[in-house]
Parts: C-alpha cells; structure tokens; sequence
C-alpha cells in the first residue's frame, strides 16, 4: 500500500517514504529541504513560508506516492 501525506508530515517524513518526493518539493518551490529547520516543519509550515499552495504539494506528492509499489 502507498503511503499518503497530509498538510501535518513533516517534511523528513516525506522523505522518509521516498527519496523521489526531492524533485517534487524542489519544483515546488522549496529549495531549502535539506536545511536542518526545514526538516522539522511540516508541509503546511514550509508552503506557508514559501508562498505555495500546500494542498497542491499534498496532492502531488500523493500522487506521486499512489504510483509506488
């Protein structure tokens, strides 16, 4: 079963699940996800700084994710 975020993952979760979400979060916007703060923000908190819509990344990475084995 694939695994699924939420606004509330944080973002180490994310990459956690799987590497490939990088590009996903970097094509977002968020070119700041190896930094140690970002780490520990969840992916509302990180959108939120950034000024990208976190239900876009959430469906995106989802997306991403259903397509995993």
């Amino acid at each position: 079963m694939a695994k699924q975020v939420t606004k509330d993952t944080v973002i180490a979760d994310v990459l956690k699940i799987d590497k490939g979400a990088v590009p996903i979060l970097m094509m977002s916007g968020m070119h700041c996800i190896g930094c140690p703060s970002a780490q520990a923000e969840t992916l509302e908190e990180a959108c939120f700084v950034h000024g990208i819509n976190a239900d876009e990344v959430v469906n995106s990475l989802n997306s991403y994710f259903s397509t995993l084995a």
